[in-house]
C-alpha cells in the first residue's frame, strides 16, 4: 500500500508533467512577441520555473531579468542570468508582480525610458506562468498610474537600494500588518531638511541619539525595529543615503481636498502635499486596503495592490 509521502510526491510529479510545457509556451511565445517588436529585455516573474535550462538558452537570444521572492532561486538564476531582483517574500496579484518589479528595475538604472520590456507571470501558488504583458517604458501604461512623471523624477538623488529596500519594507508591511492588524504608514526619503522644516514631531523621535551606522534603513537588523515604529503616527523621514532621521513626524503640508482623488484620506493628502514643494519620494501604506503608494511632484507615481489571496 502506497504511503501518504509516496502519493503526494506522485501528484506533485504528475503536476510538473502538466506544467511544464505551457510554462515552456509562455515563455517561448514571449520569446517571439520580443523579437518582432525588438523589445530590449524580458522580465521574467518566474518562482515556479524549475528548468533552468530555459534562462539559459533564452538569455543567448534576449536580455533577461529575472525576478524572484526565493533567496535559493535568487543564487540559481544568478548562475544563468546578469539581471536578477528580489521582491517582496508575500503574495502579490500578476499585475502587483510586475509593477513592483519594473519599479525596482527603474530604480536600479536596469531599463529606462525608450525601453520595450516583455513581462511574463503567474501565480506560484498555481504552479505556471499564464500572463504576458508587453510594457513602452516613457509611453502611457497602466501599470503606472501618472504619466507626467519622468522615470528619473523618482530616483533623482535616491540611491537605489535605499528606495528598493523602503519599497520592499511597505509592500511586506501592507501584506503582512504587524501582530496580525492592517497597519498603515508614511515613508519619506530624500530632501530631508525641507522636509523637516515643514513637519513637527507629534512623539519623541525614538532615532535621536543614535549613531548614523546603527540607523541604516538599508541594514538588515533595522528591519524588525521599523516594523515595530510602524504602527505609531506619522510619518518616517528617512535621508537619501539610508539613515533614518526620524519617526512619528506629522507633515503640515497638504494639497486641497478638491485638487485630490477621492476616496483617499489624510495620509495620502499629507504625502502629496510635502512631495508638491519639496524633492522627497514618498511611499504610503493604506491602512483600510493594504494598497502602497508612490508619490512623487505632488501625485500618485504607481500603485501596488495587496493580493487578495
Amino acid at each position: 500500500m502506497a504511503t501518504k509521502k509516496a502519493v503526494k510526491a506522485k501528484i506533485e510529479t504528475s503536476r510538473k508533467e502538466r506544467e511544464e510545457p505551457l510554462n515552456k509556451v509562455i515563455i517561448e511565445s514571449a520569446s517571439e512577441i520580443a523579437a518582432k517588436i525588438k523589445a530590449n529585455t524580458i522580465l521574467l516573474c518566474a518562482d515556479v520555473i524549475d528548468d533552468y535550462d530555459i534562462l539559459k538558452d533564452l538569455s543567448k537570444r534576449q536580455n533577461i531579468i529575472f525576478v524572484t521572492r526565493n533567496e535559493e532561486t535568487f543564487r540559481k538564476a544568478s548562475r544563468m542570468v546578469k539581471e536578477v531582483l528580489i521582491v517582496p517574500n508575500v503574495n502579490l496579484t500578476r499585475v502587483g508582480q510586475i509593477k513592483i518589479a519594473v519599479v525596482m528595475a527603474l530604480s536600479a538604472g536596469i531599463v529606462g525610458k525608450g525601453d520595450k520590456i516583455v513581462c511574463i507571470s503567474g501565480i506560484p501558488r498555481l504552479g505556471s506562468l499564464d500572463n504576458i504583458v508587453v510594457l513602452d517604458i516613457g509611453k502611457e501604461f497602466e501599470i503606472l498610474t501618472s504619466n507626467n512623471i519622468s522615470v528619473s523624477d523618482i530616483t533623482v538623488k535616491l540611491r537605489p537600494e535605499v528606495f528598493e529596500t523602503v519599497l520592499n519594507l511597505a509592500v511586506e508591511l501592507a501584506n503582512q500588518g504587524r501582530e496580525g492588524k492592517a497597519i498603515g504608514a508614511m515613508f519619506v526619503i530624500g530632501d530631508e531638511e525641507k522636509v523637516l522644516q515643514l513637519s513637527r514631531q507629534i512623539i519623541i523621535n525614538p532615532f535621536r541619539g543614535y549613531p548614523e551606522e546603527e540607523k541604516n534603513i538599508v541594514d538588515p537588523g533595522l528591519r524588525e525595529t521599523i516594523k515595530e515604529f510602524s504602527a505609531i503616527d506619522g510619518a518616517f523621514i528617512i535621508r537619501e543615503d539610508g539613515i533614518v532621521v526620524s519617526a512619528g513626524r506629522h507633515l503640515s503640508v497638504a494639497l486641497e481636498k478638491e485638487e485630490f482623488p477621492q476616496g483617499l484620506g489624510s495620509r495620502h493628502i499629507a504625502a502629496a502635499g510635502i512631495t508638491s514643494v519639496t524633492d522627497a519620494t514618498v511611499i504610503v501604506i493604506s491602512e483600510s486596503t493594504g494598497t502602497v503608494r508612490i508619490f512623487k511632484n505632488g501625485v500618485i507615481f504607481m500603485e501596488i495592490e495587496k493580493s487578495s489571496k
